[in-house]
């Protein structure tokens, strides 16, 4: 089942784009299966009642990926599924990158690359002050680890001790301007989260089985006392085999007739 979701995310990312004319396809199939299996299998979420106060979050510091997430939304009752057909035109809430004023189960307004684990950090140390027990998973790039405010939020979250606080670094390689350690290098990248204080975890990022395993371990660990990072090791792209294999597509257009081919390719395989 989480299979069939995860291929959803990356067909429905498709038609989405094809509204659009331009879109982040390959920034979304590298999390495919990170967003089935928080929204299908890990997080503790109700279908039709986004405002539940003591339900899970989930903000992406790539908010680019938006095309992806918008819709599980629409699945779970949070927006209209009709709203997904206008996806990006004049008047529609649904854009590139996701708005919390407009959208419904959108837990922030992300795309200014590095603010996520910020927020999510105050979200994670507000439930406490509430009292609400809830956990809060952080979806980032890894080009957006070279951002100096992730490494603020990081030492900050494990000075705090804000074990709810859940980061999952979609480590695909890539990122707009060419591999992220030509760029700027990023490794060891366990060994620097550790250093900051973080439990570390490393999986396969398109493994459903050891991803939800992982990450329901991590929910479940009420002894453990700091936050927790999930490196997910991803291929950009994946599902479509010339865009594993050319970062151009961080950003693109498939005509009607691409965009079929890569609907049949995506259906052909089991990932």
């Amino acid at each position: 089942m989480l299979r069939e979701k995860a291929r959803f995310v990356r067909l429905e990312t498709i038609r989405l784009i094809e509204v659009a004319k331009v879109g982040h396809y390959s920034s979304v199939f590298s999390a495919a299966e990170i967003f089935a299996a928080l929204y299908y299998d890990v997080m503790d979420i109700t279908k039709g009642d986004p405002k539940r106060a003591d339900r899970d979050r989930f903000l992406m510091g790539k908010g680019h990926a938006a095309v992806g997430l918008f819709p599980i939304l629409a699945e779970f009752g949070f927006i209209d599924k009709q709203t997904l057909d206008n996806y990006t035109r004049l008047g529609n809430p649904l854009g590139d990158h996701p708005d919390m004023r407009k959208v419904p189960g959108v837990d922030f307004s992300s795309g200014s690359i590095g603010h996520a684990l910020s927020a999510g950090l105050g979200m994670a140390l507000g439930g406490r002050i509430q009292g609400l027990d809830f956990s809060v998973f952080v979806m980032l790039g890894d080009g957006e680890m070279q951002e100096g405010q992730v490494w603020e939020a990081a030492i900050s979250a494990a000075h705090h001790k804000a074990a709810n606080l859940v980061a999952i670094v979609d480590r695909n390689g890539f990122q707009l301007d060419g591999a992220v350690d030509d760029v700027m290098g990023i490794e060891p990248l366990d060994e620097k989260w550790r250093a900051f204080g973080w439990e570390v975890h490393t999986v396969d990022g398109h493994d459903l089985d050891a991803l939800t395993t992982l990450l329901r371990q991590v929910k479940a660990d009420a002894a453990r006392r700091k936050p927790c990072c999930i490196i997910a090791r991803t291929v950009k792209g994946k599902g479509v085999s010339y865009m594993e294999t050319e970062p151009g597509w961080h950003l693109g257009y498939l005509d009607p007739s691409d965009a079929a081919r890569a609907v049949a390719e995506i259906m052909s395989k089991t990932i």
